[in-house]
């Protein structure tokens, strides 16, 4: 069994991650601002900064096997035919980059002593494929986020070598969450089979059974048709 920390665990892949390892056996602490179910839940505002804290107070010294970043935002109506980046507000631009971005980077700096009481410490970021190279898209924001949070996992991984985190970016396309789901059947989104949560969860399974001196920066996962 397993200490898993999943943020982000009300909705989306992180609800499912969190059903997933609960039901596997293993102890999971969920992060999220609404309540998450099966889970010692623990309520928080990845925006702002004394919340952050609070997850570290609250976990105090307990070791954590595996973190798993799983929470995102991107803009109003993104991803849809009705998106329009000329539309998008400053203060929306922000709390993407707080959220995606600045927050993780602050919450793995705050948990890092609690990884390295691990014997064999995870630490797994849900990025997208709007992150990687000469992909993007036209959710400048959240495409920049995702860029931005890749870059900053290589240098946590120098910053924090002594705690010896093995560090991973997972970067897929769409995935079939609940939401996603029901934007592609109501026309929200274009017609389209998205990735499978199982393939997110082999994806994390593997990482988390890697032995100490490996690890993997990157596992990008693409829908063979769109």
């Amino acid at each position: 069994m397993k200490t898993v920390l999943i943020v982000g665990s009300s909705r989306g892949i992180g609800e499912e991650l969190t059903r997933h390892f609960s039901d596997a056996g293993h102890n999971v602490i969920g992060v999220s601002r609404s309540p998450s179910k099966n889970c010692e839940w623990i309520r928080a505002d990845l925006s702002v900064e004394e919340e952050i804290k609070t997850i570290a107070a609250q976990l105090g010294e307990q070791p954590i096997d595996t973190l798993i970043y799983s929470s995102g935002i991107w803009e109003d109506e993104g991803f849809t035919d009705d998106f329009d980046f000329r539309k998008t507000k400053y203060e929306e631009t922000r709390q993407i980059m707080q959220v995606n971005l600045v927050a993780p980077i602050e919450l793995t700096k705050a948990i890092a002593a609690n990884l390295a009481r691990a014997s064999n410490p995870r630490a797994i970021y849900l990025g997208a494929n709007s992150g990687l190279e000469n992909i993007g898209s036209e959710q400048v924001a959240y495409a920049a986020s995702k860029f931005g949070l890749r870059g900053a996992i290589q240098s946590l991984r120098k910053a924090l070598r002594q705690e010896n985190i093995g560090f991973t970016v997972i970067n897929p396309g769409n995935v079939g969450t609940e939401e996603v789901l029901t934007d592609i059947e109501e026309g929200r989104m274009a017609d389209q089979a998205p990735i499978p949560i199982s393939d997110i969860i082999t994806s994390i399974e593997m990482i988390m059974s890697l032995s100490k001196g490996v690890e993997i920066g990157d596992i990008n996962l693409s829908q063979k048709s769109i």
